[in-house]
């Protein structure tokens, strides 16, 4: 297995999210998965969520119905974070459990197959998305379902490679002005297309149920991540 070294600190980020997760970011969880896989889309099914964060979405797989959810991430501290998420809210006696793993590491052989594999954000951060991509589809048993979200192309690919690095390793206060940066520049952009920034940030939570400026903070640093040696990732 992979151990986590030099990345940016996504751990940290969901545990000062997870602190703040009560009932109603949890009913909209539920809500973004019901979207995606339809009312009655987890019941009764076996969940991977790879790259897990929080532990919020394998709660509300499980609060959904399914059978038994396997949650895996990369990061010691979302390990533990998500497990003391899942420990407070999933529903008792629920089939669950949280692994230190490695995409690259899951195969059918060692977990089974599963209904639903879950990724959402995470494989582009691996340095090697068609491999990722490759093992996550391996472990979809037969008319189970992949739900991604991934990363798309831009213009600006070069600037974000470039400012992604930085903020990976960049202090607490340089990455709090260049999230002020980045926060007055977005709000500007709202501003001139006559849209209320205020309103935008108090309804964020519709979206799966997170927080927009944990988000804006895990979204600055998080880019993609190459292998360097056996074990090591870097930006």
């Amino acid at each position: 297995m992979a151990k986590a070294a030099e990345h940016f600190a996504f751990g940290k980020n969901w545990a000062l999210y997870a602190a703040k997760v009560t009932e109603a970011e949890l009913a909209e969880a539920e809500r973004g998965l019901v979207r995606l896989l339809g009312p009655a889309g987890l019941a009764t099914q076996r969940f991977l969520d790879i790259g897990c964060g929080s532990g919020l979405h394998a709660v509300a797989a499980l609060r959904l119905g399914a059978r038994e959810v396997i949650a895996v991430d990369l990061d010691p501290e979302s390990v533990r974070t998500s497990e003391e998420v899942l420990r407070r809210f999933a529903p008792e006696g629920a089939a669950w459990h949280v692994l230190a793993a490695d995409v690259f590491d899951l195969t059918p052989g060692a977990f089974g197959t599963f209904d639903i594999v879950y990724s959402w954000g995470v494989l582009h951060h691996t340095g090697n998305l068609e491999r990722a991509l490759a093992s996550a589809a391996a472990l979809v048993g037969p008319n189970g379902r992949l739900v991604l979200a991934l990363y798309r192309r831009t213009w600006l690919d070069a600037f974000w490679r470039v400012e992604k690095r930085w903020y990976a390793h960049a202090s607490d206060k340089s990455q709090a002005r260049a999230r002020s940066v980045y926060l007055a520049l977005f709000r500007l952009r709202m501003a001139m297309l006559g849209k209320n920034f205020a309103e935008y940030v108090r309804t964020y939570r519709s979206n799966r149920g997170m927080d927009y400026y944990h988000d804006v903070h895990d979204w600055m640093g998080a880019g993609r991540m190459r292998r360097s040696s056996p074990g090591k990732w870097r930006a």
